[in-house]
């Protein structure tokens, strides 16, 4: 299957299986529950009420878990690709710019990333909305999470 071509607008990462299949069944879980607890209260239904929870739970978990993983290796990732390509006069301030800020920078390629860190520095792009948005050489990433 061909990856598409990404950009500001086209770079979200959505998995179907888990966002259009698992998440739905979990929530409607949820609600029948407790449908079922509200018509005939009972402690077998209210358990059920509470493992309907749980497993959606488990899903939005394993979710948000694995993509602060992924933006720790992304913190590291840009710290290193940073030494490499700003000019020596910027590597002391490589650790000013904050991870949100560098998750935005990951999508820039290495001939503009010194100048969209300076603005980051400079606060001129402060969000990771500004920092994306002001990208011109898009890096296309397929490999996340």
């Amino acid at each position: 299957m061909a990856e598409t071509a990404q950009s500001f607008k086209h770079h979200a990462r959505w998995l179907p299986p888990f966002h259009f299949f698992v998440l739905p069944v979990f929530l409607v879980n949820v609600v029948y529950s407790v449908i079922l607890a509200w018509g005939d209260p009972s402690f077998g239904t209210g358990f059920g009420v509470l493992v309907a929870l749980a497993l959606f739970m488990v899903a939005i978990l394993a979710r948000t878990q694995a993509l602060k993983a992924q933006d720790r290796v992304i913190r590291l990732e840009m710290r290193l690709r940073m030494r490499h390509v700003l000019p020596a006069d910027m590597h002391g301030r490589i650790n000013d710019v904050t991870a949100d800020q560098l998750i935005g920078l990951r999508f820039a390629g290495d001939g503009e990333l010194a100048d969209l860190v300076r603005q980051t520095l400079d606060g001129t792009l402060t969000t990771q909305t500004s920092i994306k948005q002001a990208i011109k050489d898009w890096q296309t990433d397929h490999h996340r999470v």
